[in-house]
């Protein structure tokens, strides 16, 4: 059984808003692992992000971010519950991190429930093609399968790419500590992504690593 820390209480706590029992609780029953604690305290109801989850968000902010010199352009709408909160500049730089972040990773949906069911079963038979390939025994394939179906969410889907300006958190992670921190629900509601000259034939450029360098990162 993992030692659980007062740093590890204190970091699930500014996460999900949960009170610091709660928190120990969730970490002691995850062995010390924080997204499974995350889960834990969602599970049981017990984050600020969970509770708050279901209250309508029809306020917010439309940001957008344009990278060099208009060659990639980000719009982004999220929502939250007051126009209050709306105009606060947490919220704010929330909205405008997440345009940026958009604009680094090109994600294709906002959450995984988005992916049309057409487009996972055709990555998982190219997944399945390669296991064959490989001569992977089929009574291995539905574990490694998993694995892969769960990687593919986490690079298309916007909530579940690792933050650009932190790897160590999603997109997830930080909405949840808006919500925290603002005590209100914060919902990403919509994105389009636009490059210029995409679809023409042209050379491949690396506006990722041009962002972050950019952000400072």
């Amino acid at each position: 059984m993992a030692e659980v820390t007062a740093a590890a209480v204190k970091e699930l706590r500014e996460k999900t808003g949960a009170g610091m029992m709660d928190c120990k609780k969730a970490l002691t029953a995850s062995d010390g692992d924080m997204e499974k604690a995350v889960d834990w305290l969602r599970q049981k109801g017990l984050s600020a992000a969970a509770k708050k989850s279901g209250r309508a968000a029809t306020e917010g902010a439309v940001a957008s971010y344009i990278h060099g010199n208009g060659r990639i352009g980000v719009l982004v709408e999220v929502n939250c519950e007051t126009d209050f909160v709306a105009r606060n500049e947490g919220f704010q730089e929330l909205v405008k991190d997440i345009a940026m972040h958009i604009a680094a990773a090109a994600p294709m949906y906002v959450r995984r429930e988005e992916v049309e069911t057409s487009v996972l079963d055709r990555e998982l038979e190219v997944y399945r093609g390669q296991l064959r390939e490989q001569g992977k025994p089929e009574k291995i394939w539905d574990k490694i399968l998993e694995g892969k179906k769960e990687k593919f969410f986490q690079d298309i889907c916007l909530l579940e790419q690792a933050f650009v300006k932190d790897p160590d958190k999603s997109v997830q992670d930080l909405v949840n500590e808006a919500v925290a921190k603002i005590g209100e629900n914060i919902s990403v509601r919509r994105f389009a992504r636009f490059v210029l000259g995409e679809g023409l034939e042209k050379k491949e450029e690396n506006f990722a690593e041009e962002i972050a360098k950019t952000a400072g990162l």
